[in-house]
């Protein structure tokens, strides 16, 4: 009878620190980019912190619907209950950790995390479960699947190119990032393959440009200009310095569909362009729109903002900026906008950007670009 005494204590003491944990990871998860709830997200993160192990795998599970921002508190949470637990000699569950990793249902970031406790707790995890990564959500579970396969794949293509260009084609198919994709798609293409990044990737390169528009100051990125209220392809407005501008086709050569505006309008300062186009779904479907631009950048999906970033000449890159949002079924109306400043530095002449559509782990959706016409 005793031991069913202790057994109910244990099972009760659990039950409370787990609910316990639960309104501390609420009080976390309230905490705001612009600081509020800060001082309360401190305190119940030490108070997390401090239940260790039993804390560890619901501080997991709280970064499946976390924001950027409190996934980096949660993070740092699960890092030190972990080495919080190892400093008292426990050892973390590895069976438990492997099965959260192998739980598709978790978000990526999470699994991620657990992925790197378990391999510290289970050294041969790598070799029996990244098999199976190949096409996992989480994109980096997936890149670390490619890179452990690549390796044998390059040895074999040496030895037998024409049975090696299938597992290449495999490879690409599955590739989401951009250097890992560029790599395999060069052996793919020695192989006798015909890798193409532009489509594996969803790039946008067909468009509809307008401008420039007056930005003297940065005031065009926030003024409403005639595109932002409906877009009529066949319309002149008054561009800045009062010149009629009308809008023209543009369909871009680069891989990544660079659309510069410098090349296709003419170079301006402090100047604000539009780029539209239609896309076609199939079906009504969530998605990730990724794009890099050096200049200050405005998104509009079927005529609603979606998107504003007003900065200037940071660099541009490959997924720099990403915005959430459905396509309808059917026909979806794009329209981006991009203001440039008035710097004089040679470095902050560029006035582009680059444009994507793709599901959450980074590949391409079955969309295609049709006639700008409405």
């Amino acid at each position: 009878m005793r031991w069913l005494i202790t057994l109910s204590l244990f099972t009760a003491a659990n039950i409370a620190v787990a609910e316990d944990a639960q309104k501390l990871l609420k009080e976390i998860k309230a905490v705001t980019r612009e600081g509020a709830g800060n001082p309360e997200a401190q305190a119940a993160w030490k108070l997390l912190v401090s239940q260790g192990g039993e804390s560890l795998f619901p501080t997991l599970a709280a970064m499946d619907d976390a924001t950027p921002l409190t996934s980096n508190w949660l993070r740092s949470a699960v890092n030190a209950i972990a080495e919080k637990e190892k400093a008292s000699g426990k050892m973390i569950p590895a069976k438990q950790l492997e099965e959260f990793v192998l739980d598709t249902k978790h978000g990526p970031v999470g699994r991620r995390l657990a992925y790197e406790l378990l391999t510290e707790a289970d050294p041969k995890a790598p070799d029996r479960l990244l098999p199976g990564f190949i096409n996992d959500p989480s994109g980096d579970l997936r890149r670390d699947a490619i890179a452990a396969v690549l390796p044998k794949a390059e040895a074999d293509a040496k030895k037998d190119p024409k049975a090696a260009l299938p597992v290449y084609e495999k490879l690409f198919e599955a590739s989401r990032d951009q250097d890992q994709a560029e790599k395999i798609a060069k052996t793919l293409k020695e192989l006798g393959g015909k890798p193409d990044l532009t489509t594996h990737f969803g790039v946008v390169n067909k468009w509809f440009i307008v401008g420039p528009f007056d930005s003297a100051k940065g005031t065009g990125f926030d003024k409403v200009y005639e595109p932002e209220k409906g877009v009529d392809l066949k319309a002149a407005y008054k561009g800045k310095d009062s010149a009629e501008v009308k809008w023209q086709p543009l369909a871009s050569e680069d891989t990544y569909g660079l659309v510069n505006f410098n090349k296709s309008i003419a170079k301006h300062m402090d100047a604000a362009a539009y780029a539209y186009t239609v896309v076609e779904s199939d079906a009504d479907r969530p998605v990730e729109l990724r794009f890099g631009s050096y200049c200050a950048v405005k998104i509009f999906l079927n005529g609603k903002p979606i998107y504003a970033r007003e900065e200037y000449h940071h660099g541009e890159r490959f997924d720099q900026y990403l915005a959430l949002g459905t396509l309808k079924k059917g026909k979806n109306e794009l329209l981006v906008k991009v203001c440039q400043n008035n710097q004089k530095d040679s470095w902050a002449q560029n006035w582009q950007f680059m444009f994507r559509i793709c599901d959450a782990t980074g590949g391409a959706v079955p969309v295609k670009v049709v006639s700008g016409e409405k």
